[in-house]
This record gives structure tokens, sequence and C-alpha cells, in this order.
């Protein structure tokens, strides 16, 4: 199988079984031969339910569902793990930004001109347009400023919710990822950068659905994440156990 898609899923049941509709058409316009794989994260509402009707609907929906919630990170691990792509990629499952994305960084991940194993989506990247709260900007670029600090990470923009590995570098990196919350994002790319993985950044289009400022993000979990990520460098740079 050329691509995976994990979309880790928590109290999505409103939307869910119409987004991943929406996610398979627009794969099917550049990528036949693929899987989506949402991973029901302890959901309390009716996600499993919602994702089994599309699974029942769709024969490229294949997905992971366990009782208890463990968080965003341990779910993109679960769907990982689950997954089949030579090319594995994550999407957010509130599609603020659409899977119309991977058409262009499944070219870029096989460019034979610019190599690279990791493509992400950057808010930074100059030709991207974005429809999101001024809130979520400064904090942005604020968790921009801490990572540069603490990793020198080239990449500008480590939080935005698309993103596509190479599907062997991706595996390795869930077998060492500790990280539950939202920080495993930074633990990934700081993993991949470690082992000499290429990052490469494209520009995205976002357009914000949810009605909050921050939308599922409350404070504990910003500090939670602040706290993670100090750990990440921690365990990397001062202990290197990793």
């Amino acid at each position: 199988m050329e691509l995976s898609i994990v979309i880790p899923s928590y109290n999505e049941g409103e939307h869910i079984y119409d987004n991943l509709m929406e996610m398979a058409s627009d794969i099917e316009a550049f990528c036949t031969d693929y899987e989506l794989v949402p991973v029901n994260d302890g959901s309390k509402d009716n996600t499993a339910s919602e994702i089994n009707r599309a699974a029942q609907a769709h024969p490229h929906i294949h997905p992971v569902s366990y009782e208890d919630n463990r968080g965003k990170g341990q779910a993109v691990k679960a769907g990982v793990l689950a997954s089949s792509g030579k090319y594995i990629g994550f999407l957010d499952a509130d599609l603020d930004l659409s899977a119309k994305h991977f058409d262009a960084f499944l070219k870029r991940i096989k460019s034979e001109t610019e190599p690279c194993n990791v493509v992400i989506g950057s808010k930074m990247h100059k030709d991207s347009k974005l429809d999101y709260p001024p809130i979520r900007k400064l904090f942005s670029f604020s968790f921009y400023v801490i990572l540069k600090v603490l990793f020198g990470m080239r990449c500008k923009d480590t939080q935005t919710g698309v993103k596509l590995f190479d599907g062997a570098l991706i595996k390795d990196i869930v077998s060492k990822q500790r990280v539950k919350g939202y920080a495993f994002d930074v633990e990934q790319l700081a993993l991949a950068s470690h082992s000499k993985g290429v990052i490469a950044e494209m520009p995205i289009v976002l357009e914000y659905r949810r009605g909050e400022s921050f939308g599922r993000i409350k404070m504990k979990d910003i500090w939670k994440m602040f706290s993670d990520t100090v750990g990440v460098w921690w365990n990397l740079r001062m202990k290197k156990n990793y």
C-alpha cells in the first residue's frame, strides 16, 4: 500500500462520518492505493459508532478503537502501528486542514531532486493561507521560539495537524515515543532530526471550523504540552535517553 493516513479522533461524533467521506473523496483524486486509519481515542460520545458506520460504507477506512482516553499522541501511535502504507501521514479529524494537502506532500516526499523523509505543513510558510484566531497565531510563534531555543530545530512549525513520513521511519520513531498528549509532534520531529531525518516544510490552507478560540485545548493542556516538551529536551539532549 502506498499511503496511510492516521486520523486521531476524540469526541468527534457530530462530524466524523462526513469528514471521513470527504477525506476519502479528496485522496482518491490523486491516489487509489491508500487507507484511512481513524483512531477512536476513548471518546465519550458516538465517535466509535460513526467511525464504524463510515468503515462499513467505504472499504478504504480501517478503524482502530479503544475505550480509555489515552491522549492524542497515543492515538497517533496506535494508528501508525496499525498502518501498512509506504508513506504514513497524520491529519486532524476536524478538517481545518484538508486531505488535499497530501497530493503535494506525496509528490514532495517522492522527489529525487530534493530528497526528504518527512514533510510537514507549516503555518509560517510564506505561501500558507490562514484563517484562524490571533490567539493561536501568538501561541504558534511563541512555541516556535521555545523549540528554537531548546532543540535548534530548523522547522518553524511543529504543531500543524498535517504531516507525512516515510513509513519505516515513523514506525521506528513511535516505538521510542513517550509523550501521550499534544507535544507528541515535538518528540517525533526531534527524534526524526536526531536520526538525521530530512524535514521539508510545505505551505497549507487552514480554514478554522471551530467556534472556540482554542478548540478543545485547555490551559492545563498547554501547560502539559510545555512540560512534555521540556521533558523531551531533557531526555534527548541532557540524558541522551532515547
